[in-house]
């Protein structure tokens, strides 16, 4: 029997969920589950972790797979070739396939409407609420890269201009950006679900129409069961599921559309029930003896397969249908270079289109396969691989751009470091620097951090020395990114930047606390806000800020 959990939070539902990346596929994999999603309240914090996890944890499969196929080409045996792409067959089945989703709230009535006295009676509560705050709950999941561009967009849409109580999206939100996603009903805080305890079935079907009208074969209804019987947990969201699955079954029969078993994973093991109450009280300021809050059904934990047969041996087909979702999702990945705005090169200096009536192919492909003595230094395999990861040579001219320009700044500004001084030795040094930037593909990288490095100075704030690997960059210092002299000091360029270790380089920049704003402000106005982000901090709890 094949079942994949579709509904799971991670810690980085925060305060919420317990369970870490790591210790889910480890269990995945433990007990026969070859792919799991990961659904966080409103978030994908945790997506870049559970995909390199995800590729970490196949890496022997991939090998062996790769063994294989190298065996299949040398063996000429018709039996042995059969027995080989069977063992093929096998291992590939054994990858771990990883699904990248979000539990989203959809807007009672516009992501935009944020009205605190707009209020109603809460069907599964009976208390008021206000309608704005929150929304109801539904599951999205990325079939392929474009569903993932999708759920990015909506993701950030919900913070940016929807986030009232909770981050919002609403239903026209949804329908632009529907392409590429497989959308599961949720749990009892869905529509679909709240319509059915309010006691409107028609329009729990009506929702349901719509939502297969927008997502056809790819909506399906979801189905939880809860049943408990640990001390302190829930026992009033057993009852509710009790109420609503009967509904849920018999309208995803009438609607032509297929039901899911999940089970809403907050925690891996079983016994993690109790560490997991706790963290609830600390989320909800509420102490561990108080009768009124907010509690669960400790049933949350990552079941097994056998478990979840147990608990759904009735509508197998619910477990079977999870299947079904996971051979939808292709495999994909989310790793790409690095995406910089443009620095505005002066159109006195030059344009793309310039350099690409100037410069041919190929003596772009000589430039950039060479070293800096013009020097031969790699084979015409690897040189073509390399054009192929800067962007090809539509990208090359942009670099080549952006490189010269870079070498403009750069020695000009050894004229003013050095002076006099500026010798053979140094501009040798300089030379070699910019040649492995461009080379890398990071003049505009370049570019851009010494542009709002001197626009900080202009504003009179204070700008570090420098520190960290960048120190080792003459051409940084001659940029005035820093102000320490690496010759001076025989510091390293290599650990700043190595060819053989392809990655954007670390430039740490300290601001002073006053004018650190002032910057935070400029960059965004001069390259749009659309192309720059904010670095995100985790905190965790170790075992002594747990205990406290």
């Amino acid at each position: 029997m094949n079942f994949t959990h579709l509904h799971v939070h991670t810690h980085y539902s925060i305060l919420d969920g317990m369970s870490k990346v790591g210790d889910l596929i480890d269990k995945c994999q433990r007990t026969g589950m070859h792919a799991i999603a990961i659904t966080d309240h409103g978030n994908m914090y945790g997506i870049k972790e559970f995909m390199d996890k995800s590729d970490k944890a196949n890496g022997k499969v991939k090998g062996k797979i790769k063994e294989l196929q190298k065996a299949l080409k040398d063996e000429t045996d018709a039996a042995k070739r059969l027995e080989i792409e069977a063992e093929i067959e096998e291992a590939k089945s054994k990858i771990f396939k990883p699904i990248i989703g979000v539990e989203a709230y959809v807007a009672r009535r516009s992501l935009y409407s944020k009205d605190k006295d707009f209020k109603s009676i809460n069907p599964e509560s009976g208390r008021e609420q206000i309608v704005d705050a929150s929304g109801h709950h539904l599951v999205l999941l990325a079939k392929n890269k474009r569903g993932y561009e999708n759920l990015c967009k909506l993701v950030s849409t919900s913070w940016i201009d929807g986030n009232y109580y909770r981050p919002r999206i609403d239903k026209e939100l949804l329908s632009k950006h529907s392409e590429g996603l497989i959308v599961c009903s949720a749990c009892l805080g869905g529509e679909i679900s709240q319509h059915i305890i309010a006691g409107n079935l028609d329009k729990a079907e009506e929702s349901i129409l719509w939502f297969k009208s927008v997502f056809g074969e790819d909506y399906y209804i979801e189905i939880q069961r809860h049943k408990t019987d640990k001390r302190s947990a829930d026992q009033d969201v057993y009852q509710r599921q009790r109420q609503v699955n009967p509904h849920l079954l018999e309208l995803a029969a009438k609607c032509g559309v297929k039901v899911i078993a999940t089970n809403d994973v907050h925690f891996v093991e079983e016994e993690h029930a109790e560490a997991h109450e706790r963290l609830i009280c600390l989320s909800t300021g509420k102490m561990l003896s108080d009768e009124n809050r907010m509690r669960y059904t400790k049933q949350e934990w990552l079941k097994t397969p056998e478990e979840m047969l147990a608990v759904f041996a009735d509508v197998p087909e619910a477990l079977e249908n999870t299947q079904e979702i996971v051979d939808k999702v292709e495999m994909y990945s989310l790793d790409s270079g690095p995406l910089m705005p443009e620095f505005e090169i002066p159109a006195d200096f030059g344009t793309e289109e310039e350099y690409r009536q100037k410069y041919t192919e190929k003596m772009l492909f000589d430039e950039f396969t060479q070293n800096e003595h013009g020097e031969v230094v790699m084979n015409e395999a690897d040189a073509l691989h390399k054009i192929e990861l800067l962007g090809g040579y539509e990208r090359l001219y942009r670099i080549k751009l952006e490189a010269d320009y870079l070498a403009k700044l750069a020695i000009e500004g050894a004229k003013m470091r050095y002076k006099e001084d500026l010798d053979d030795a140094k501009m040798e040094r300089i030379t070699f620097e910019l040649h492995i930037m461009k080379t890398m593909g990071f003049p505009g990288y370049f570019l851009i951090v010494q542009d709002f490095i001197n626009a900080a100075r202009e504003m009179g704030v204070s700008v570090g020395p420098g520190r960290g690997s960048a120190a080792g960059s003459v051409v940084a210092y001659c940029l005035k990114i820093t102000d320490v002299d690496p010759l001076l000091y025989d510091l390293l360029f290599e650990r700043f930047l190595n060819p053989d270790r392809i990655s954007l380089p670390d430039i740490d920049i300290d601001f002073d606390d006053d004018g650190r704003a002032e910057v935070l402000r400029w960059v965004p106005d001069k390259y749009g806000k659309e192309k720059v982000a904010h670095i995100i901090t985790y905190g965790t709890m170790a075992t002594k800020s747990s205990i406290k």
